[in-house]
């Protein structure tokens, strides 16, 4: 069987998973139905929790259209349940709809929704796995970080010349990057739940911390502002202003150095993902704590030179001790251009 086939589906597939909700209690998971010659015959993605799941999305689809005969591939992101939940295990779902060939990317690593590619191949259903897993990896990562660590998934984000400074020798940083660059981490910070920053940079840089499109107006939807650190703050500073006519955007200190701490306090509050704004002792510090699961580097096409580093100390004294990253993602912003990695799996 020649694999390379159901990569275009796959890819179909790993977009429609963009559709699911970004932080919700399942993965988000996307799915393609093909007949024999290779032509798309449904498409379906998961909508939530209590939802039915993308397979069942796509079958459902399949049926309303009167499409639906034995011998279809599925073409899934996600290795097909194998458990009972909120909806019915979606490998019996398949096998009842007739369905020749599962095609897979990522392996379902939950001890009780896994191996429903047993069940397949028990009932007959050719099962293909590991098709584009490293493209399909940082969209299924932010769920395994909640599901298996327990904490919001960290996004580390740093604007940076090309030599790695993020501030001249006299500490000016205003702006590194050019309008484009400024206006993409807007709207990641709009699709975030939490911005976190810590004291230092309040008193620093004095940062409003909100979102706003490029006319200059607030996003509807607003992170929490999070401030780490013991140290008093004035409350004349910016982040604390009261934002109106938006959802979110109150704005808390939580006055600890344990990251750890930080992590599951957010956590227990419903923070699921957290965009990390600085400064570098901050975000050297969750690096090191081995909390830092993405980072978007947004690079200058300048040289500064000096000591104001992105990234400080965070425990490599060897080159064998690096933090080795998966670059999933380049984007050119006007002049400057954005690198999007996520910690590269063992």
């Amino acid at each position: 069987m020649n694999e390379l086939r159901y990569v275009e589906a796959m890819r179909r597939a790993i977009a429609l998973s963009l559709n699911s909700p970004a932080f919700d209690v399942n993965p988000r998971v996307g799915a393609v139905i093909l007949n024999e010659a290779g032509n798309v015959m449904a498409e379906g993605w998961h909508r939530g929790v209590g939802t039915p799941h993308a397979e069942v999305d796509a079958l459902n689809n399949l049926r309303a259209a009167g499409l639906l005969t034995p011998g279809l591939t599925a073409v899934v992101t996600l290795e097909p349940c194998n458990h009972t939940g909120t909806t019915g295990p979606c490998s019996q779902a398949l096998i009842e709809a007739g369905i020749k060939r599962v095609v897979f990317a990522a392996f379902d690593p939950g001890k009780t929704e896994g191996g429903g590619r047993f069940a397949l191949e028990s009932a007959g259903v050719e099962v293909i796995g590991g098709i584009l897993a490293d493209e399909y990896q940082p969209v299924l990562k932010p769920w395994l970080v909640n599901k298996f660590s327990e904490r919001p998934y960290v996004v580390v984000k740093f604007a940076a010349s090309l030599d790695g400074r993020v501030a001249a020798a006299d500490g000016t940083s205003k702006w590194i990057t050019g309008e484009d660059a400024r206006h993409d981490v807007h709207a990641r910070r709009a699709a975030s739940q939490a911005i976190l920053v810590g004291t230092n940079t309040v008193e620093i840089d004095d940062p409003e911390l909100n979102a706003r499109k490029p006319d200059g107006s607030l996003y509807e939807n607003q992170p929490l502002r999070v401030i780490v650190g013991e140290r008093e703050l004035a409350k004349s500073a910016r982040v604390f202003a009261s934002m109106v006519g938006v959802t979110g955007g109150q704005t808390i200190q939580l006055r600890t150095r344990n990251l750890n701490d930080v992590m599951a306090e957010l956590w227990n509050r419903g923070i699921r993902q957290i965009f990390v704004e600085g400064g570098a002792e901050l975000e050297s510090a969750l690096i090191k704590a081995e909390l830092a699961d993405e980072f978007l580097v947004y690079l200058a096409p300048k040289l500064i030179g000096g000591p104001k580093t992105a990234i400080g100390d965070i425990g490599v004294g060897t080159i064998g001790q690096s933090v080795n990253l998966q670059i999933v993602e380049t984007k050119p912003l006007g002049a400057d251009i954005l690198i999007r990695a996520i910690q590269k799996e063992n």
